[in-house]
């Protein structure tokens, strides 16, 4: 009698429950494999349709040169993106705020244009003259709005001297306004970016840019910021100038002006906000904790002043003491 039980119950098992629980595990990994394949799918979908009606809000937009990397000066690659009636309006995120200027300016920038850069530039800023030969300007379609206000801002457009190796900084000609509005006229001519960044730094990190700064500034501008002579008779900028505002230092460092690299990719916004940070703060606001900071131009010069008063000083003393004895 136990025997026949032992035995239904093992056959219970065998053919029952053991097929049953597999085909259970089966069930709920196939389920598990399914569901959030087609959530992902549906999440994919969602977000390419979202990517898909800001590119048509913003309109066709020169994207050359833009990192994809997030947050890193790409439009459609930033937390924030504002764009209405087929133009990019501004983007960004909590550190920067990209904006371009007004398409209403556009009309004022072109009689500016026309005045003081079409006869380096073309009449249509292709670098091209109207007898289709190549100007000594070069085209100036494509490059952003943030190109064309940090050359004019800085004084370095329009040049002085077209022959020049490079474009001195100088007062400008132009008023901030001014420069926004030739900026907007290039610019719709074609949309580009990047476009004029402004920096929040009061949530930047000074540390993080002074390190920042050391690994890819001070090799051209000096640990200090001085600036310092590079080849075939170009320099890199002092600084140390406190007319380079934020804004300026941030579209250097995006656009790459002259023999400056484009950090593009390799640096966030909020990197390029602590940079700004340091450069605006420390760089042009010292406050020389080891004495007086002769100028700022380096330990090298700060050591061989030290040496030259301290060994000169003592060889003074001990004349003095020799003529006495």
């Amino acid at each position: 009698m136990s025997g026949s039980r032992t035995d239904a119950r093992r056959r219970l098992r065998t053919q029952f429950l053991l097929p049953g629980g597999l085909l259970a595990v089966a069930a709920l990994g196939t389920l598990a494999l399914v569901f959030p394949g087609a959530s992902a799918q549906a999440s994919t979908t969602a977000k390419a349709s979202v990517v898909s009606s800001s590119v048509k809000a913003c309109g066709s937009i020169n994207l050359k040169g833009v990192s994809t990397t997030h947050n890193t000066g790409n439009p459609f690659k930033s937390t924030k993106l504002v764009c209405f009636d087929g133009m990019l309006i501004r983007y960004g995120d909590s550190a920067i705020t990209y904006s371009n200027p007004p398409a209403s300016y556009a009309t004022a920038g072109k009689l500016l244009f026309d005045q003081t850069c079409s006869s380096c530039h073309g009449s249509e800023a292709n670098g091209v003259s109207p007898s289709g030969a190549a100007t000594i300007g070069p085209n100036l379609q494509g490059v952003g709005a943030a190109t064309v206000d940090f050359w004019v801002t800085t004084g370095r457009m329009p040049a002085t001297d077209i022959a020049a190796v490079e474009a001195e900084p100088k007062p400008p000609r132009l008023t901030d306004k001014q420069a926004l509005e030739v900026a907007a006229y290039i610019n719709s001519l074609d949309p580009s970016v990047p476009a004029v960044p402004v920096a929040n730094l009061k949530g930047a990190d000074v540390a993080v840019g002074a390190d920042l700064f050391q690994l890819n500034c001070a090799a051209c501008h000096t640990i200090t910021g001085a600036g310092d002579a590079l080849a075939f008779g170009t320099n890199a900028p002092s600084l140390q100038d406190r007319k380079v505002t934020a804004q300026q230092v941030a579209e250097a460092m995006r656009i790459g002006p002259a023999n400056m690299p484009r950090f593009s990719g390799n640096l966030s916004d909020s990197q390029v906000r602590d940079v700004v940070a340091y450069v605006t703060e420390k760089i042009q606001h010292p406050s020389n904790p080891g004495g007086v900071g002769l100028g700022g131009v380096g330990p090298v010069a700060e050591g061989f002043i030290a040496l030259l008063l301290g060994v000169g000083g003592l060889a003074l003393v001990c004349f003095w003491i020799g003529e006495r004895s």
